[in-house]
């Protein structure tokens, strides 16, 4: 599987090509699907442009990028778009259209508590496992742990050598993962070899202008579906 994150934490100052309107995210699905991906990942924005889980924005945000594509389309959880737990899980129970699945990172305040409500309401929960956490810890402890859609685990090292150490381990942390399918991917300098290596493993990855701007050869990127095609030959060839 090729996940597609459109725009992530990005803002204006990242470029153009970072998506944050719901037309331009819908848009950028759309070039990103034609590319390959199968799955898209993006953080609704609010019109100054931050992350948000407001039931309006996101309502807005999935209605244009469902009307480009078919595949599935999820959404973060993460503490910089709700930073207070119980008002997070307002915001979802606010939900009047919901994704297809969220992610929820496993090392923040309230993990529990949020993967179980978005379950509760039919969402898949992407397992987010960030290295440098005890998220891994936190998830092998978890009951929720196989009634997860996925595990993300997510390398946070943004150097192109020790990012691949990182993943090995991060992986080993994980051990069985409650048996779920893990998608693997690194960030910024350490995204590219991260992919490499979920290619050489077999596992499902992503990449996109969250975790990405340039390419291998360290040309920017003009879009998510530039880097989706470059992301798919360079698993395939791993």
């Amino acid at each position: 599987m090729m996940q597609v994150c459109l725009n992530g934490s990005r803002t204006a100052a990242d470029g153009v090509a970072v998506p944050l309107t719901p037309e331009s995210m819908a848009a950028s699905a759309a070039g990103a699907v034609a590319a390959g991906a199968t799955d898209i990942h993006v953080h609704p924005k609010t019109p100054c442009g931050r992350d948000t889980l407001s039931p309006t924005v996101l309502a807005v945000t999935l209605a244009a990028i469902r009307a480009r594509v078919p595949v599935p389309v999820g959404v973060t959880t993460g503490e910089w778009a709700e930073p207070d737990p119980a008002a997070r899980l307002e915001r979802i129970r606010g939900w009047t259209v919901l994704p297809d699945h969220a992610s929820v990172n496993w090392h923040e305040p309230g993990a529990e508590e949020t993967a179980a409500l978005l379950m509760e309401r039919g969402v898949g929960v992407e397992a987010g496992i960030w290295s440098g956490t005890d998220g891994a810890e936190r998830f092998a402890a978890s009951a929720l742990g196989p009634r997860v859609l996925r595990v993300l685990a997510e390398v946070t090292d943004p150097d192109p050598v020790s990012a691949v150490a990182s993943a090995r381990g991060l992986l080993s942390d994980l051990g069985s993962a409650h048996g779920r399918p893990v998608l693997l991917h690194g960030e910024d300098g350490g995204a590219w070899p991260v992919l490499r290596l979920a290619g050489r493993l077999g596992l499902a990855t992503r990449v996109g202008l969250e975790d990405v701007l340039v390419r291998p050869d360290g040309v920017r990127a003009g879009s998510n579906a530039e880097l989706v095609a470059v992301g798919l030959a360079e698993h395939r060839r791993s």
